[in-house]
């Protein structure tokens, strides 16, 4: 449209004809800055959804990092409580931070929980020279002395991260789990740092954090703490097979915002069953270390409802919450 013709229509007319034909059509809030989990799930589902034709126009991803997701949980319950064209990457570390009320008083049900279509295994990885060979291993290395072992954890204590070994630990018959040493760092890539280098025994984290370094032989993974072995990775037990019956996957996943309308949120719910039927999304797990995982629409929620309670208690037992 040439400028002759905006400037005939009138300013406010060319204002509202521009808005739209906007480039963007729904918005995606990453809670954290680029590159981590959230981020990637807002840029793959995002892409996924435009190509295979589920949306209109590209996904805008925005970036709101600040108290580990509680800045973009305040503003969409206080500020965009009723926009059907917004949804947020969500993960365990989102459930957990609710059940602890690290949002303040934020509540799980102020938002609506979409669905999870994918997982990031949980790992627990040690130094390639390490001399644990196994989860029995450096189970039994911590009942013998628990100040010998040290976890470092892309989360902060009591985090998802940190729950991890204190469930394989439990599962194991180690009851005195508050003295187990933890270090929280800022992401993944930090914590095997700190592993390579000798600070700490073990890392705690999720999958898509240890590829790379999977690959260039830095780290060996103990367990993933999946049902089974995760597709490309066959090579890694799990935790179940070492006799520790402890699964704890970091779903990829999405919320809405709480007002919206059954009728929008079952449409987002039947979008992300399309991105998860899709064969773009399942060579994205294979690229990124993820494990199938889909739990979409009403039954999300409740299931949501049931982790929140579990973590709560465990949060309690290890002094988190009161």
């Amino acid at each position: 449209m040439k400028f002759t013709t905006l400037k005939a229509l009138g300013t406010s007319a060319a204002i509202s004809l521009m808005a739209a034909s906007s480039v963007w059509g729904a918005e995606c809030i990453a809670p954290a800055n680029p590159g981590g989990g959230w981020d990637f799930t807002c840029r793959q589902i995002g892409k996924i959804l435009y190509d295979i034709g589920q949306v209109d126009a590209p996904v805008q991803v925005t970036n709101m990092a600040g108290a580990g997701g509680g800045l973009a949980y305040s503003t969409v319950v206080a500020e965009r409580n009723t926009d059907p064209e917004l949804i947020v990457a969500a993960s365990s570390a989102t459930t957990t931070r609710l059940a602890q009320k690290a949002y303040g008083d934020a509540t799980a049900d102020q938002v609506r929980f979409v669905g999870a279509i994918g997982a990031d295994p949980g790992v627990i990885v040690v130094a390639a020279d390490s001399p644990f060979q196994n989860l029995s291993d450096m189970v039994e290395a911590i009942k013998a002395d628990p100040a010998s072992v040290a976890f470092a954890g892309g989360s902060a204590a009591g985090g998802f991260d940190h729950m991890k070994p204190l469930q394989v630990l439990k599962a194991g018959g180690f009851s005195d789990i508050t003295s187990v040493k933890y270090i929280g760092v800022d992401g993944g890539a930090d914590a095997i740092t700190q592993t390579v280098g000798g600070f700490t025994q073990a890392m705690t984290g999720d999958m898509s954090e240890i590829v790379g370094f999977l690959k260039s032989g830095e780290v060996r993974a103990l367990a993933v703490l999946t049902e089974e072995r995760v597709p490309g990775f066959e090579d890694i037990p799990t935790a179940k097979e070492q006799g520790f019956d402890v699964v704890a996957v970091n779903w990829r996943g999405l919320y809405v915002p709480g007002g919206i309308s059954d009728e929008d949120f079952q449409k987002w719910a039947d979008r992300l069953q399309a991105v998860a039927d899709s064969a773009e999304w399942k060579q994205a797990m294979t690229d990124n270390g993820l494990a199938p995982f889909t739990k979409v629409g009403g039954d999300f929620q409740s299931w949501i409802d049931g982790v929140v309670a579990q973590t709560e208690e465990l949060s309690r037992e290890i002094g988190v919450i009161q």
